[in-house]
């Protein structure tokens, strides 16, 4: 056994297989729910570290466009002239990647445990306190298998990822701002704009209806909405003032 399996897969195998016994409803989408939760929770600092670093690099945009442009031929003066900005605004340009980083274990290991299915469990992976139920349902409040790939989640996890881009990119400072500012060509911070918001939702449905069980999609979504609420309530309100200290 690898370390990867010891610290990720069977920890979190388990904890579904157990979330399905002891919660009342035979659905396994409900300890899914759950287990997103949980691991939303637990995770909530670098995620929010994460969020937070995208929206200050999202506002300070237009200021690191004007100082690459005022110093294209003085790359010394050009770097000092970053760092003060960054410096100035307390925004680490490495620190929206880094929590992502640490994170992707975690995902990634949740991704291997629904994608292998849960519908036949593998009792040599249990815990010896964790019971084997056998069988799982994998029907989905009646309605929806998650153990085959499902059209309604692979569409519901594109929509959410579509808004969350959204989210991040829709309150940058207006076009008549940047134009003041001097940061007059932004076509590739445009084009990245739209990647963010097109390219990836795309992706998501195409990977959702073709290759990812509907309990992989069930956890994008709750994740991915969940990431939405968050960045609502603890930085959304926070942003309008960051916003027009940039200005």
């Amino acid at each position: 056994m690898n370390i990867f399996f010891i610290l990720f897969y069977q920890p979190l195998y388990n904890a579904l297989v157990w979330l399905y016994e002891v919660l009342p409803v035979a659905d396994i989408g409900i300890p899914i729910i759950v287990l997103t939760l949980v691991i939303k929770g637990i995770l909530f600092p670098l995620t929010y570290k994460s969020l937070k670093s995208q929206r200050d690099l999202q506002v300070i945009q237009p200021m690191i466009k004007e100082i690459r442009d005022k110093y294209k031929d003085d790359k010394e003066k050009q770097a000092a002239e970053l760092m003060k900005i960054y410096k100035d605004h307390k925004v680490n340009p490495l620190s929206s990647c880094l929590p992502l980083l640490i994170q992707l274990p975690i995902f990634f290991a949740l991704f291997r445990v629904l994608r292998d299915g849960l519908s036949e469990i593998n009792g040599e992976v249990l815990y010896g306190f964790v019971q084997n139920p056998e069988t799982v349902n994998t029907v989905f409040l009646g309605i929806i298998d998650l153990g085959t790939i499902s059209i309604p989640l692979a569409i519901l996890a594109a929509a959410a990822q579509y808004f969350q881009a959204k989210q991040m990119v829709a309150r940058r400072p207006a076009p008549e701002v940047r134009k003041k500012k001097g940061a007059m060509d932004e076509d590739m911070t445009a084009m990245m704009n739209r990647m963010m918001i097109y390219f990836m939702p795309f992706i998501t449905l195409s990977i959702g209806l073709t290759s990812l069980q509907g309990g992989v999609m069930l956890y994008w979504v709750v994740n991915t909405v969940l990431t939405f609420v968050l960045y609502e309530i603890f930085l959304n309100k926070k942003k309008e003032t960051k916003a027009v200290e940039a200005v």
